[in-house]
């Protein structure tokens, strides 16, 4: 079931996330993020953005979020989003109905435009966002710097 989180997600979803942070360049953090830091990640965002959970049988398996694009007044209808999964709940489905039932969130909410930041590659993240209506907009190259090579990042941008 997808639901609102909460704060006692805090410790389900750093042990989802971490493994991302450690081996992967899809999040361009380098250190684990305590339980602490994330319940206080999930303050913050849901002080103004949707924060949602995919949840069975009682464990979190994923979460997506909205979060601040630009700090300037003008971009507050812009949003950029974030989902990330447990491992081996990849291509079942899940983040994309997450992933959707976010979107809607963000437009019941009045936010204009969403926007992913892909690090790349990232091949099934960009079929994810292309699935579901989003477009590449921009590409940065070698934009960041994990695990000893530059890393490019693009963006892709759906209309809500």
């Amino acid at each position: 079931m997808i639901r609102p989180v909460l704060p006692t997600d805090a410790p389900a979803l750093a042990d989802i996330y971490n493994p991302y942070v450690r081996g992967t360049i899809i999040t361009f953090e380098e250190e684990a993020v305590s339980v602490a830091e994330m319940g206080a990640r999930i303050a913050k965002v849901t002080a103004a953005f949707p924060w949602l959970v995919w949840e069975e049988d009682g464990v979190v398996l994923g979460y997506a979020y909205g979060s601040t694009w630009r700090a300037r007044h003008a971009y507050r209808f812009a949003v950029e989003t974030a989902i990330y999964l447990a491992d081996g709940h990849h291509g079942k489905g899940r983040g994309a109905a997450l992933y959707e039932a976010l979107l809607v969130e963000l437009k019941q909410r009045g936010f204009h435009s969403a926007l992913g930041c892909l690090s790349l590659p990232n091949a099934p993240s960009v079929r994810l966002h292309e699935r579901l209506g989003f477009r590449k907009v921009g590409h940065m190259t070698e934009a960041g710097w994990k695990f000893g090579a530059w890393v490019d990042v693009g963006f892709w941008e759906r209309l809500l």
